[in-house]
């Protein structure tokens, strides 16, 4: 996945997005690059418009709004909190009388 960061961040600076960048990128974090996996992203890179799939991906990525199912757990997650309560309030009434 830091490969992937790394070319996304090449991309982004406007620098290319070649074996010789993404070595340096990767080096520059402090771990030694895996020559293998730097071939094979930017062999798969080769014909990509990043842009152009950044801009899809957005678009599919966004998660739907909550429905009734995130209601019902936040009303179960309420619920939860107020019976330790009731619990404790009637240990402390038996001692008192």
């Amino acid at each position: 996945m830091e490969y992937i960061y790394g070319a996304l961040l090449l991309h982004k600076l406007g620098q290319e997005v070649s074996e010789d960048n993404l070595k340096k990128v990767i080096s520059a974090t402090g771990v030694e690059p895996d020559e293998s996996k730097i071939k094979v992203l930017i062999t798969s890179l080769k014909d990509v418009n990043i842009d152009e799939q950044l801009a899809n991906a957005s678009v599919v990525a966004a998660p739907a709004a909550g429905g009734e199912s995130e209601k019902a757990e936040a009303k179960d997650k309420e619920e939860k909190k107020e019976e330790p309560k009731a619990e404790a309030a009637e240990g402390l009434a038996s001692l008192f009388g």
